[in-house]
């Protein structure tokens, strides 16, 4: 996360109150922002970060902020005007509860968590080729409100945390959805939707709410979705789109990038029709396909020629023309690394049936979270899992915690991806349980981990060079 807290909240808060109505004002703050974030960002980061690993997340603190003006311009309704004020200027990009996170670092000794990810349930009125969820509009598994509602309480009694991401599943099959989010007014939730229940009333909910923005899943465009995801989808989520544009809500994308449609997410075309015509997503985030869940597969993955290549086509957009496209895998220089198991700055996730996993794409866990209710415990039990643990060392040790001149490669960051090989050691030392039969099966699967081992070295092969002349050499 990119922070701004030396503007101090107060202020931020007001500037931000006045240029969401005013463009000529917004202007002159976003210059004001962006000069003084450069110097926090710099300060903050010139001992541990080679400089160019520094512009780049200068780079993506700019284009988020540069979305967030273009979402402003637009209509926008009063629930979500207020919710980026109160929510996004005051408390996630000043920093959170300070004093929270100051007490979790003085007991557990690092600081806490910025988010979390939950799927409450794993209903869905679809059945994507693919799924890393495997969810089915048969399911009935799902956390109970009071669960839910407990998890999100905690993360900000906790931890300081105003922020969590919603997934599923379909979170709006979820009933209780809309009364998470009126009883948290003080968090703001990124929830992945696939789009085709939003219609015009469920928008104008949204609207109400103000502290939902949907990212909306899209393969492509009509061929690519549909092929994916089923016929007439795509129609259905260009509605939903514009649903929301007339509600006055800010929606982004939720882009699945696999072998087969890398060509189309990286051209000029998809960019131009999705941030630049009516209705204008304002953020994207992308997701290369994992192989786990429904009929996993590693020949859907990108190759490592293609993950370069959208690499180089998602810092273009995000340097040029400033639009806040987020990649987990070829963003680690601006992440620092694996934001999985709860490491500062990052996350850990929990599925409907209390499973909590380092992350999403990571499907073994040690802990269930209803369980460690029952036994007295809370989130910070999950934290402190001997797995975690393990995870957030090896983070440590790779370049999270390096000094800038021994980080180890950013470009190949991810645990269960770039290090297949050394990830399964950690799996058999602290033997997690598969949470589901597609994690079972891939675990004990021979093929599965020697293709996924040797997937993680070619990616290391091929931007080794990158690494150590632009980022390492550069900043000797």
């Amino acid at each position: 996360m990119v922070e701004v807290k030396d503007l101090g909240a107060k202020a931020l808060k007001g500037v931000a109150s006045t240029a969401v109505r005013s463009s000529t004002i917004r202007k002159l703050a976003l210059k004001k922002i962006e000069s003084e974030m450069y110097k926090s960002i710099t300060l903050k980061r010139a001992d541990t970060y080679p400089p160019k690993q520094i512009q780049d997340v200068f780079c993506m603190g700019d284009a988020l902020l540069h979305s967030a003006d273009r979402s402003m311009s637009c209509n926008i309704s009063s629930g979500c005007r207020n919710a980026i004020i109160n929510i996004l200027a005051k408390d996630i990009l000043t920093g959170g509860d300070i004093k929270t996170k100051e007490k979790f670092e003085s007991e557990f000794g690092f600081i806490p968590p910025l988010f979390l990810t939950i799927s409450p349930s794993n209903a869905c009125n679809l059945r994507c080729k693919g799924c890393y969820a495997n969810a089915g509009v048969q399911s009935a598994d799902k956390l109970t409100f009071d669960v839910f509602d407990r998890i999100i309480q905690e993360t900000r009694e906790l931890w300081g945390s105003h922020f969590a991401v919603i997934s599923g599943g379909e979170p709006l099959l979820y009933k209780g959805i809309f009364e998470i989010a009126e009883k948290h007014k003080d968090t703001f939730f990124l929830m992945y939707t696939n789009g085709t229940l939003i219609d015009e009333k469920v928008a104008r909910r949204l609207a109400e709410v103000g502290n939902v923005t949907p990212a909306i899943s899209v393969e492509g465009f009509e061929k690519e979705t549909d092929a994916r995801r089923g016929k007439g989808v795509y129609k259905r989520i260009r509605k939903a789109m514009q649903n929301l544009k007339d509600a006055g809500v800010p929606f982004g994308l939720s882009i699945t990038a696999t072998k087969q449609n890398v060509d189309i997410i990286t051209s000029d075309e998809f960019y131009d029709f999705y941030f630049e015509k009516e209705p204008k997503a304002t953020y994207g985030w992308i997701f290369h396909y994992m192989p786990i869940g429904r009929s996993y597969t590693i020949e859907l993955m990108p190759t490592p020629e293609q993950r370069l290549l959208m690499w180089e086509k998602n810092r273009e957009m995000v340097r040029k023309q400033k639009i806040l496209i987020a990649d987990f895998w070829n963003d680690g220089v601006v992440s620092n690394g694996c934001i999985s198991a709860g490491r500062t700055g990052g996350y850990f996730y929990i599925n409907w049936n209390g499973d909590c996993t380092p992350c999403v794409f990571q499907p073994y866990a040690v802990h269930n979270i209803n369980k460690v209710y029952k036994n007295g415990g809370n989130l910070n039990t999950v934290l402190n899992s001997e797995f975690f643990k393990a995870i957030r060392k090896w983070q440590n040790e790779y370049g999270y915690g390096q000094p800038k001149d021994k980080k180890e490669n950013l470009l190949r960051p991810c645990a269960i991806r770039d290090h297949y090989g050394t990830y399964h050691k950690l799996l058999e030392c602290y033997k997690p349980y598969p949470i589901d039969k597609s994690a079972r099966d891939a675990l004990n699967d021979e093929e599965y981990r020697k293709k996924l081992t040797a997937y993680g070295e070619k990616i290391g092969e091929l931007t080794k060079d990158i690494w150590e002349k632009e980022y390492l050499q550069s900043g000797r």
